[in-house]
């Protein structure tokens, strides 16, 4: 459904962050990009939703396909309009508005009034503490709560895919599950692909179905979400986990050893 074709992407004409990216995510599926920070999982969406222009930032090689049309010429606006949302990392929501004028913004390319309404319902489906805070001025909400505004703010524009930036980022374990939770339903019962670009490697592949790692803006492995979960050094890099079980400080590692590893 969604493809990228080793593409290049550069900031300022002179800062190369991708450097031959490619990945998909089929029709209905979830997809987790992993790595850390600065490994250029945030560019790839950006990538993807056209949000580059934004930051003088362009795709100067490959290519990105939709379902067989070519989209990383397009502004973002187009994009949307293919039905492909990102919901960007750090919570940027209207803190001036509502609930629920937040949640209709999602909805700004649509003119189907009755259907905007039916969606607004399906969204507070699926978020039901949202249904209680529609009239809340979102500034005033908490964390996990303006992360489920953001979600249920793309799900008001129908999206085909989804690009999800660090959901979990800043919030309580227990809110992680109940908003991964809730996402896996979104793919299921919408039939909305994910692509999600995370940190938290454990919460990610436990809902995904296919994983890639990133590192230094180059895929270096990728594999089932859990044949990836179950990787020695997956497992002893993102989930800090060593042979024995016990936890290892990235500081204690080397980095061209890392990169030995992973490209052996």
């Amino acid at each position: 459904m969604l493809t990228l074709n080793n593409i290049e992407v550069m900031y300022h004409k002179v800062m190369l962050v991708l450097k031959g990216v490619s990945l998909e995510v089929d029709e209905g599926g979830m997809v987790t990009l992993l790595g850390a920070n600065g490994a250029g999982k945030s560019t790839t969406l950006k990538a993807i939703s056209g949000l580059l222009v934004t930051e003088e930032g362009e795709v100067t090689d490959g290519s990105i396909q939709f379902k067989d049309e070519r989209i990383d010429r397009m502004m973002p606006d187009e994009i949307v309009r293919r039905g492909i949302v990102q919901v960007m990392e750090g919570r940027r929501i209207f803190e001036h508005l509502t609930t629920e004028e937040n949640l209709l913004t999602g909805a700004a390319v649509r003119r189907d009034r009755a259907g905007i309404k039916k969606d607004l319902e399906k969204v507070y489906g699926y978020f039901t503490l949202l249904k209680r805070l529609r009239n809340n001025v979102c500034g005033y909400l908490s964390g996990g709560e303006q992360q489920m505004v953001l979600v249920g703010s793309a799900m008001m524009a129908r999206p085909r895919v989804m690009l999800l930036d660090e959901p979990s980022l800043g919030l309580a374990p227990l809110l992680v599950k109940e908003i991964f939770g809730i996402v896996k339903e979104i793919k299921t019962n919408e039939k909305t692909s994910v692509l999600l670009v995370e940190q938290n490697a454990r919460a990610a592949l436990a809902i995904a179905d296919y994983g890639y790692v990133m590192e230094n803006g180059r895929i270096v492995l990728d594999g089932p979400a859990d044949k990836l979960a179950n990787n020695e050094d997956v497992k002893e890099f993102y989930l800090g986990l060593s042979n024995l079980g016990e936890k290892k400080s990235y500081r204690d590692v080397k980095h061209y050893i890392r990169r030995k590893r992973w490209l052996a």
